[in-house]
């Protein structure tokens, strides 16, 4: 996934920093992410859905808040309201660059800006909110006893998951001025709610409220046990692959053609998890899929292996061939389904001419099929351009190009 450093000023004039990720192939559509209170722009759930909607064709930007990260300015001058203008300053700046976002996305805090944000940035469609409070004050829950010292000597320190952090009056007497139930009921957008009923830190009734207030078309999904700041790689995929899924109904994403001389165009395959081996599959601008290894080879099994994709290839070619044949010849086959086996035939054990690799299919036909009809559908399963490939062999040309680290 390519990724562009850039940068563009915030609410206040400040440089702000930010991170395009950039599909490999067609750019079909924008993003916008805004991240939870006091994070950043690279935490575990913003890197994870950006991947995962740059390989659906999505663009996403996601950009450090004033103050934080590595953008300009003092967080302890900040506030909801700056947070808000600074999201349309990050949209207007893809706007710039005719890439206007269609999608925003916010989690927690950063959930509450993007759904008050949403009405402002004018080609946006859907709106996405992760975690997030329905009433923008919620935050201050966390800062306990440094509010009383906030308010006395207009900036405090609060310690949040264990990091510092400088808070002003101006943020604290923002937030608790703020109402954003107006914003979601006049939101006009298609909204995706994602929460987790054991959030301890913004808890699901916030998910509720937001959902009620809101008018159709809107969705909920739970994120089950997921915690507040979706660390875990597991449940920032599936958070992802549900926004990229959702996404595509409202965004009317429109696959270009395939190059010349490529009707099925292009299969791409990008490193989802570089301290595993996950990868993302795709086929096209919107088929998906999974590819890892079992956890005994250091995988976290959490898609088909290699090896179980090439035996998913021969068993749907075979399955498509026969229901092909079939149906031309008008026989009553009511349902295909075949098992296949892969296996590695030890050097040592193989003669000179046993192939290395063995892959057994078991057919299963139902039907009330003659003896013959099941003979001749037994010898077209053979046919199946999969199965000629794999005993034919194969030639593959290899090109490396070289991209520079992102920064």
């Amino acid at each position: 996934m390519p990724t562009e450093k850039l940068t563009f000023p915030g609410h206040a004039g400040d440089t702000l920093a930010a991170r395009l990720d950039l599909p490999e192939g067609p750019h079909l559509a924008t993003a916008l992410f805004a991240h939870c209170f006091t994070c950043g722009k690279d935490i575990v759930a913003a890197r994870r859905i950006a991947a995962r909607l740059a390989a659906e064709g999505i663009a996403v930007l996601r950009f450090d808040f004033t103050g934080l990260g590595h953008s300009a300015g003092e967080f302890r001058n900040t506030s909801f309201t700056s947070n808000v203008a600074d999201l349309h300053a990050a949209a207007a700046a893809l706007a710039e660059r005719g890439m206007a976002p269609g999608l925003v996305i916010g989690h927690s805090l950063g959930g509450a800006a993007v759904l008050k944000a949403a009405r402002g940035i004018p080609l946006a469609k859907a709106v996405v909110t992760i975690g997030a409070p329905f009433d923008p004050a919620h935050v201050t829950h966390n800062f306990g006893d440094a509010l009383e010292r906030i308010e006395r000597d207009g900036a405090g320190e609060v310690d949040l998951g264990g990091r510092p952090v400088q808070i002003g009056r101006g943020f604290v007497e923002d937030v608790q001025g703020e109402a954003i139930a107006g914003d979601i009921a006049h939101l006009g957008r298609a909204l995706l709610v994602l929460h987790a009923p054991r959030d301890a830190v913004v808890g699901i009734d916030n998910a509720t409220r937001i959902f009620m207030a809101a008018k159709h078309p809107k969705s909920f999904v739970t994120l089950d046990d997921a915690d507040h700041l979706i660390t875990r790689a597991g449940d920032a995929e599936y958070a992802a692959g549900v926004i990229a899924s959702w996404a595509q109904r409202y965004l009317a994403l429109s696959p270009p053609a395939p190059p010349p001389g490529a009707p099925e165009g292009i299969t791409r395959v990008s490193e989802a998890d570089p301290d595993g081996f996950l990868q993302d599959v795709m086929a096209g601008p919107i088929h998906h899929a999974l590819a890892d290894e079992p956890r005994s080879y250091g995988g976290t099994d959490r898609g088909f292996t290699p090896y179980q994709f090439l035996a998913a290839g021969l068993g749907a070619c075979t399955s498509m061939t026969i229901r092909m044949y079939a149906r031309r010849k008008g026989w009553p086959l009511t349902h295909v389904s075949v098992d296949v086996r892969h296996d590695r035939v030890h050097a040592q054990d193989a003669s000179a001419h046993t192939p290395l690799d063995r892959f057994t299919r078991i057919i299963t036909l139902e039907g009330h099929l003659s003896d013959d009809q099941r003979r001749r559908l037994r010898d077209i399963a053979d046919r199946c351009p999969v199965h000629k490939t794999l005993e034919a062999g194969a030639t593959v040309d290899t090109e490396v190009k070289s991209t520079p680290a992102a920064p």
